[in-house]
């Protein structure tokens, strides 16, 4: 779970998550979106496969990246079981 929260703690990270929402895109495709080089979006989503994020598929020669939405699902049903009970609950 730490590798999630520290993938999700960068800004440029969130951006290429935002940008796969759309669909699969190879990391040449992603790069177009920001004003850094390739090898800093190769870090930007080493960081994001890592954390079970994002998957990478090779088709032919290039490598697509697209989003893993049950990481998502995941996280989503662990923060739910934080929320506070609704006020009706409480005065039971």
């Amino acid at each position: 779970m730490n590798g999630l929260f520290k993938a999700l703690s960068d800004e440029n990270r969130r951006k290429i998550l935002d940008l796969l929402k759309e669909g699969d895109l190879t990391a040449g495709e992603i790069a177009e979106h920001f004003e850094m080089s390739k090898a800093g979006i190769s870090q930007h989503l080493s960081v994001l496969k890592n954390a079970d994020l994002v998957y990478a598929v090779k088709r032919g020669q290039y490598v697509y990246y697209s989003l893993n939405a049950t990481v998502f699902q995941e996280v989503l049903k662990w923060i739910v079981q934080f929320q506070s009970p609704s006020k009706g609950e409480n005065d039971k």
